[in-house]
């Protein structure tokens, strides 16, 4: 990087005023609602990092918020291997937010493994969309699962 050039962080996209507060399409807006990871790893990069500080941010302001983080991945390897890495890419999304202040009781995970593809196509393209850890509301009431 030369010293003209700016490092700046990846943001989340812009909010517009039509999105209610508290929903999935504002965590969505606001913090950004998926994470990406490389090929056989659930490691998480700086951008993944910077995203799911927002999330935790975000999460803190809505305390009445539980979540699930669902795993994925792309549609190579076996079920049950994609099973376990959809597993192992929830969890460490889950720490990262325990880490950062959100109640563990509000985070539930699951692994979908390659099921559940948001990009459909056999290349690199569609792989590297489909190798995430996707959030969700799933209650905002406050009362448990």
């Amino acid at each position: 990087m030369s010293e003209t050039e700016v490092a700046q962080e990846p943001r989340a996209p812009e909010r517009t005023d039509s999105i209610r507060p508290g929903t999935q399409e504002d965590l969505a807006a606001t913090a950004g609602e998926r994470v990406f990871f490389e090929l056989d790893s659930h490691s998480l990069s700086d951008e993944a990092r910077l995203t799911l500080a927002r999330q935790a941010a975000w999460l803190v302001r809505y305390g009445n918020v539980s979540i699930l983080i669902a795993g994925n991945a792309d549609e190579r390897g076996t079920r049950e291997y994609n099973l376990a890495l959809g597993s192992r890419r929830a969890a460490a999304v889950r720490e990262v937010l325990i880490q950062q202040g959100v109640a563990p009781s509000r985070i539930r995970t699951v692994s979908y493994g390659k099921e559940r593809p948001i990009a459909l196509g056999s290349n690199e393209e569609a792989w590297a969309r489909n190798r995430n850890a996707h959030t969700v509301l799933v209650n905002a009431s406050g009362r448990g699962w």
